[in-house]
């Protein structure tokens, strides 16, 4: 336990995910992607709390009911108060939100491993999450997964939609890479 003003250790800073009853530390994320998470988890929330749909949140621990013990870090996600009653208090003492979100996102960092986001993607249905979205920074798209195979790639003249999760949710996918494309990397060639 840590006061305030005082740093926290390494085990109590770091992110990490539970897979198999293991604590397996995450990489951190990049600035960009961590303020991408942000903005769309700040867009969901104002939309929620204004429609009275639930809360959101950013790289919050839940607790996954799957046979394996799981527990996942989305970077953003939304839980419904369907899911999770309006006022419904969370525990100062827990670590991991026992409940399933209803849309996960996870923004992909220099460091993710294209197995280990399918994984989770599978995971994240599995345990009853009904939308995901994986936002690429670098190919600027999203990619909307209503299940493992219904697939929605969108790019920056599309708008994301919050489908039956949060009907009437609308958002540019431009407005979440500002500015021109990076130029391409100079790889020698003349």
């Amino acid at each position: 336990m840590t006061t305030a003003g005082a740093p926290l250790g390494d085990e109590e800073s770091e992110h990490y995910e539970i897979v198999d009853g293991e604590r397996v530390r995450l990489p951190p994320m990049s600035a960009f992607a961590s303020w991408l998470a942000s903005e769309i988890a700040f867009a969901v929330h104002s939309f929620a709390k204004a429609n009275g749909l639930g809360e959101a949140t950013t790289e919050t621990l839940f607790r996954l009911p799957l046979p394996r013990e799981r527990s996942r870090r989305p970077d953003a996600a939304f839980v419904s108060y369907r899911r999770w009653a309006k006022g419904k208090p969370l525990s100062l003492h827990d670590d991991a939100w026992d409940v399933v979100p209803d849309l996960a996102v996870e923004v992909v960092s220099p460091t993710d491993f294209a197995e280990d986001l399918l994984e989770k993607i599978d995971e994240y249905f599995r345990a009853g999450v009904t939308l995901v979205w994986v936002v690429s920074p670098l190919r600027r798209l999203v990619y909307a997964y209503e299940s493992p195979t219904l697939i929605r790639v969108l790019t920056t003249a599309d708008e994301l939609d919050g489908g039956a999760v949060l009907p009437g949710f609308r958002l540019a996918v431009a407005e979440l890479f500002p500015g021109p494309t990076d130029p391409a990397p100079d790889n020698g060639a003349a």
